[in-house]
């Protein structure tokens, strides 16, 4: 299980193979996550409960940080804060 301190980030460093890391906004890691899985023939055994992409997008976040997008090809997304939290 995913720590609670973890979304309460803003920002995620997003890997994908050949690219060059990229740091995005938690609304952009989700519109980059979904587009992938739409990319995809069919979702994971594990999302296909989900009632959409988005929210299969979601449950990644929330609960992964990796996905192979085909036979050794795995695209991964870290969750980073930028600045200290405010107390």
């Amino acid at each position: 299980m995913s720590n609670p301190l973890i979304r309460a980030c803003d920002h995620y460093v997003v890997l994908e193979p050949g690219q060059p890391e990229q740091l995005l906004s938690a609304a952009d890691t989700l519109t980059w996550l979904s587009a992938w899985l739409r990319s995809l023939d069919q979702l994971p055994a594990d999302l296909a409960d989900q009632p959409d992409v988005k929210s299969a997008a979601q449950r990644l976040i929330d609960t992964a940080c990796a996905l192979e997008i085909s036979p050794g090809v795995t695209l991964q997304w870290f969750a980073v804060r930028l600045e200290p939290p405010q107390s």
